[in-house]
């Protein structure tokens, strides 16, 4: 078997794995908080062993790299609460739909940070998003169904925009650490996660049932050590662009996932602003064009 070919299953196996994180979240029933330290305590069992093996150990980092590091998984963190949140107010596929505009907010701190140019097509795909984005607020359930429905939804999509940001922001930081191995930047991340939401745990009164153990070993040793691992193996062998295109299947799988497990079917309008959400993300992260849109 190819580089690439393997590549491309790992891929698709990280971007599976990682669509039905929404469901596991929602089905598990267990706090946010306490499943997100459990997911820092036994992915960082699980990345370390990754660590040892790859040799991720054995990088050389200065103090500012370090820094930066921390910086970085403060936000992945942040990012990791609000999204889990906007799973039970907005829906799994809402939320993921939302949480795709992220490309742009990353282009945004480029030109902020890097002083990259933005050009007239990006604004364009932006523009697409945003209004996208819009028919999706607009969608909003009805506050005759339940007390309280439309502010929990708008709160919901507000979450999901926020998370994305905080992931650009932790890429913008990750782009600075240069060839610090990534294995050991998601090690340094989950270790900072523990560190931050330890205060906020009830480790005075830890779960007896072994139901709830499982789901804190399987969102550490799966959706963060094997989907990382998964993932950067990806990357190492595919190109850019490849992987890019390849990304787009996590949003489509927690979508085919939300509507299997909770029946949650997309109103028009949610199913429109979802869908030009995810064109004009393809269409910036793929490099697509309109004036050769326009020439074919």
């Amino acid at each position: 078997m190819s580089n690439r070919t393997m590549g491309t299953l790992q891929m698709i196996a990280a971007m599976l794995i990682s669509g039905t994180i929404g469901w596991f979240v929602v089905r598990s029933g267990q706090p946010v908080i306490e499943l997100l330290f459990w997911r820092c305590v036994f992915g960082a069992a699980a990345l370390l062993v990754v660590c040892a093996l790859t040799g991720s150990l054995l990088g050389k980092f200065t103090l500012k790299h370090l820094g930066w590091a921390t910086l970085g998984g403060a936000a992945i963190v942040l990012n990791w609460l609000l999204i889990f949140e906007a799973f039970s107010r907005a829906s799994i596929s809402v939320a993921i739909a939302v949480y795709n505009t992220q490309p742009f907010m990353l282009v945004a701190l480029g030109a902020i940070f890097f002083s990259e140019r933005i050009t007239a097509t990006k604004l364009m795909w932006l523009g697409i998003a945003f209004a996208g984005v819009l028919l999706i607020v607009q969608a909003r359930p009805s506050t005759a169904a339940y007390a309280g429905a439309d502010a929990a939804y708008i709160s919901g999509v507000l979450m999901a925009l926020c998370a994305a940001f905080l992931y650009a922001i932790a890429a913008i930081v990750t782009k600075k650490l240069g060839d610090m191995p990534p294995h050991l930047i998601a090690l340094i991340h989950v270790c900072v996660g523990t560190v931050m939401l330890a205060p906020f745990a009830d480790l005075a009164n830890l779960p007896t049932d072994s139901r709830a153990w499982a789901d804190f070993v399987v969102m550490g040793a799966v959706y963060t050590g094997l989907v990382f691992a998964l993932l950067y193996g990806a990357i190492q062998k595919l190109p850019t662009h490849s992987v890019g295109a390849l990304s787009f299947l996590y949003p489509l799988f927690a979508m085919v996932v939300d509507f299997v497990a909770f029946d949650h079917k997309l109103k028009p309008l949610q199913f429109v602003g979802s869908a030009a959400i995810l064109i004009a993300a393809a269409g910036m992260n793929l490099g697509w064009r309109f004036q050769e849109a326009v020439a074919d």
